[in-house]
């Protein structure tokens, strides 16, 4: 026999002996001529096998840390994208607000523009004696408009929890909607059903000194469209406060709109504000200057 069929025995041989020890101590045991031919055949992937057993701990380690990571900005950005749904780049809707009370009712129609983060008009323009009444938001300064007294109040912080036209809504939810956005830490918790659509349940926990009323608001986000499924406001004690659900979703202005709101107090039986939104448009060309106090109050309808 030639030195080179030698040489190739010998290296054949050391190949078996080393799978062998490896099964050996891995609680293999190797009896039979044919199971070391075997185990030439498969030495290496086993030794890729082995090794890669040995390093599972730690990528399960890595990719544990790795996870929790991406789901904490994952639920910054659902909730961002969710915002981004719901106005876009800037906004415009027509809506009719209904006040429901046990002993009566009463509604408005309104009119709303936003654009970005920062900047939101909302204008009524039904009943005659509410016509032209107006918030303003720029960036974090708000002001009402009061045409029977011909007087613009400045929404202070401390007036952020204040009803918005006597409605379940406050200040807060209509005029600064995009604090939810930037006034919180936001933490992924789980996922539910709401309506047969699939939601992330996504807790909003209030940045310390943000100026906010709720110190938490847990929110359902559909996956396949990120709208806002439903929203729970609890205060600094953790209590509910107020729960808003939406339904009737529909195409308008290009993309899906939940059409109709709910806010219910948790504590007043019979007490609920339903907002109705009949059109909407989205991402259009509007100048900075029609956010002003003096366009708020020279708009009428």
């Amino acid at each position: 026999m030639g030195k080179s069929n030698q040489r190739g025995h010998g290296r054949h041989r050391g190949l078996i002996s080393g799978a062998h020890r490896l099964l050996f101590r891995s609680g293999f045991r190797v009896t039979q001529t044919q199971d070391l031919v075997a185990i030439g055949a498969l030495e290496r992937p086993l030794l890729s096998q082995l090794r890669l057993q040995n390093l599972r701990p730690i990528a399960l380690l890595f990719a544990c840390l790795f996870s929790i990571a991406v789901q904490a900005q994952s639920a910054t950005d659902i909730v961002r994208q969710s915002d981004q749904q719901l106005r876009g780049d800037s906004s415009y809707t027509e809506m009719t607000m209904s006040i429901i009370r046990p002993d009566w009712q009463r509604s408005m129609r309104m009119k709303s523009w936003s654009k970005g983060l920062e900047l939101s008009l909302v204008l009524v323009t039904a009943p005659a004696k509410d016509k032209g009444s107006a918030s303003l938001k720029r960036q974090r300064e708000m002001w009402n408009w009061i045409p029977s007294i011909e007087r613009v109040i400045k929404i202070a912080p401390s007036m952020l929890g204040q009803s918005w036209m006597g409605s379940d809504f406050t200040n807060d939810d209509l005029i600064n909607q995009s604090s939810i956005v930037v006034d919180y830490h936001h933490q992924l918790v789980d996922s539910a059903l709401i309506d047969g659509s699939d939601c992330w349940i996504i807790d909003a926990i209030a940045k310390p000194q943000a100026p906010v009323v709720w110190s938490k608001v847990r929110l359902w986000i559909a996956k396949d469209n990120y709208l806002q499924r439903k929203l729970a406001f609890y205060d600094e004690f953790d209590e509910l406060i107020n729960t808003m659900n939406s339904y009737d979703i529909k195409t308008l202005g290009g993309r899906a709109v939940a059409t109709r709101l709910e806010m219910i107090p948790a504590d007043k039986p019979g007490q609920r504000t339903e907002i109705i939104t009949h059109q909407a448009q989205f991402d259009f060309a509007i100048d900075d200057g029609f956010f002003s106090q003096s366009q708020m109050k020279s708009l009428r309808d």
